[in-house]
């Protein structure tokens, strides 16, 4: 058997095992507590087996494809030495995995749909999807900007204590001014940007460029960008919220 069978075979094994306590909640808590029996039984465990492929799937092909190239375009352009191609890069890498993140596409779907109702703009389909769209763009641009300002303290060794500590006064400075509909947004589109497509790629071009500087640890130095990803949404969608009211 090859070793991509048995690697496979093991990621399946670990996302059962990963599915297994959530499985047995429910069935606890529906036959035990609500002492009904389960519906559409055949129907759940077709969709547990389904949950179980995916996540196996997705996690085999985050270790065997997207962590292994954002390790290897951070090492090399580390080696290129141009900072300006990395910082252009970061920001390419942000904004593009975060426009492409499906659970930002449901919440800016179901935001322009609530305020559509709620009166923040015209009930018509054209408007609904530009608000979307704009949500979006103004997401992924706050996380291309948290990418770049990642890289840039990995670079420096700024202390990452610090800008978060500010980025969050920040928020909260913000949060006093911008329009009260938008706040809830704003607060979740910091959640949301933490996905699956986003975070694996920035999380590999973190640790392979702080593996790459010398005098960088990759365990102090490596992380951190997720949480720029989800801070500076933020301050963005707020300030969306301020124009667009």
């Amino acid at each position: 058997m090859s070793k991509a069978i048995k690697a496979l075979l093991r990621a399946m094994l670990g996302s059962l095992r990963d599915l297994l306590p959530i499985l047995l909640v429910i069935v606890c808590f529906q036959l035990l507590v609500l002492q009904q029996p389960l519906p559409d039984v055949w129907n759940l465990l077709g969709g547990a087996l389904l949950v179980v492929l995916g996540l196996t799937f997705f996690i085999f092909g985050l270790e065997m494809g997207l962590f292994p190239i954002g390790e290897t375009m951070a090492y090399a352009f580390a080696r290129k030495g141009s900072v300006a191609w990395l910082l252009l890069f970061s920001f390419a890498l942000g904004f593009g995995t975060t426009v492409a993140e499906p659970a930002l596409i449901a919440v800016a779907g179901e935001a322009a749909d609530i305020a559509a109702q709620g009166g923040v703009i015209q009930k018509d389909e054209d408007s609904m999807r530009s608000y979307a769209t704009g949500l979006r763009l103004t997401v992924a641009l706050s996380v291309g900007v948290a990418i770049v300002v990642g890289v840039l303290r990995i670079l420096k060794g700024w202390p990452i204590q610090y800008l978060i500590m500010g980025g969050y006064i920040g928020v909260v400075v913000m949060t006093a001014f911008a329009p009260e509909f938008i706040i809830g947004i704003a607060y979740d589109s910091g959640g949301v940007t933490t996905s699956t497509i986003t975070v694996p790629l920035v999380t590999a071009l973190g640790v392979g460029l702080a593996s790459s500087i010398k005098g960088r640890n990759p365990m102090i130095d490596g992380f951190g960008l997720i949480a720029f990803a989800s801070l500076t949404p933020m301050m963005f969608v707020m300030a969306y919220g301020i124009l667009v009211s």
